[in-house]
This record gives C-alpha cells, structure tokens and sequence, in this order.
C-alpha cells in the first residue's frame, strides 16, 4: 500500500525547549481556516515574530528541512488538529522528540507523521549534530526503530498500535477506502437503505 511509512530521510530542524504547546505551534488566530491550505506560513508564527528572523522555522539553513526534533512534551495544550496540519504544511514529514503530548501524538499519526520518542541525551545531541551541520541526513527508521544522523545511531520508540498503523498503511483511513472502493460498492449495493448511483 503507497500509505505505508517505513522510514523518513532528510535534513532536521530543531526546536529547543520542553512543553511548546499547540497554540504556539499555530496561534489561535489562524484557526478560523476552512482548510488547512496556508497553514504553514503561520507555523510559530508568535514565536518566531519575537526572534525577529532568528527562529529555526525562518534561518535559511533549515528550509529544505523534514525531520523536526525537539524535546519533551510536545504539543501540549489544546486538541487542535491544526498544529500537525500547520507542521506538516511547512514541510515536516516526521518528529523525534524525548516525549509527546497524547492528543498531538494522536493527530499526527492520523495524517501519516511518525512522532518517535528517544532518551534526552539523543535529543539533545541530534540537535547539536543538526545544528552543527544543517545538510546532514537525519533517518527515522521503523523497520529498525532506530534514528541515524551521520555516524550516530540511537534508538527510538513509539507506541506498537501507532508503528503498526504507520509501516502497515492503515493510518490511512481514505487511502483505505478507496483501495476498496470495489469492496465498498458490493456492500452498499446489498443494503436496502442504500441507493448507489456512479
């Protein structure tokens, strides 16, 4: 299935600091959206308005970057889907991190982003080896549960339902049905309440 997320390679990004919520993810001023179109421009927007152009999200270096890495309890706060979506707009593919916030964790996996946890000390030396070298390639690796930058190699986890979900495709929920979409019309055509029409 093309839905599949075995493993992500890229540039990283990092984002220091312990319990950045979702409202500093995507204010909630840009809540209001009737898609999530556009999202990504406003990506820490307040945060980065207060760095003045010094914030990662806007240095030339990490532009080109997929992989985010940051520290504890990420994503913490409110529910709001649209701080996955305003990452994931950006460019982000996947994010390693000592520690996630559940409901976070939850809305990433359900648009195909992979949130890896790994020790402090992993963390903290991905985003020196990143910052250090913004090119280096950053791998999230779900077949080997491992994360690599260069001649780093450290273990990551995450939760067995959300790595089964992602490396099996079925995270997808539409990709899903449309892959059955033969499947679905057979059903649908034996219900007596349903009338299908092409």
């Amino acid at each position: 299935m093309v839905s599949e997320v075995k493993a992500i390679a890229g540039c990283g990004i990092p984002v220091v600091g312990n319990d950045i919520d979702t409202d500093r993810i995507i204010p909630a001023r840009f809540l209001r959206c009737v898609t999530f179109d556009g999202l990504g421009e406003q990506v820490f927007a307040d945060d980065r308005a207060q760095l003045k152009g010094e914030h990662p999200f806007d240095l030339p270096q990490y532009q080109a970057a997929t992989i985010l890495i940051v520290n504890g309890n990420f994503g913490c706060g409110s529910s709001r889907e649209h701080a996955p979506q305003a990452i994931a707009k950006w460019g982000i593919q996947a994010i390693v991190g000592e520690s996630f916030a559940e409901i976070f964790f939850g809305n990433c996996v359900a648009i195909g982003i992979p949130c890896v946890t790994a020790d402090p000390s992993v963390t903290s030396q991905l985003q020196t080896l990143v910052a250090n070298d913004p090119q280096a390639e950053v791998t999230i690796d779900l077949d080997q549960m491992q994360v690599r930058c260069g001649s780093f190699t450290a273990a990551i986890s995450m939760p067995t339902g959300a790595h089964q979900m992602l490396t099996s495709g079925t995270w997808d929920a539409c990709g899903q049905l449309v892959a059955q979409a033969e499947q679905v019309r057979a059903t649908a055509a034996k219900l007596p309440y349903v009338a299908w029409s092409r």
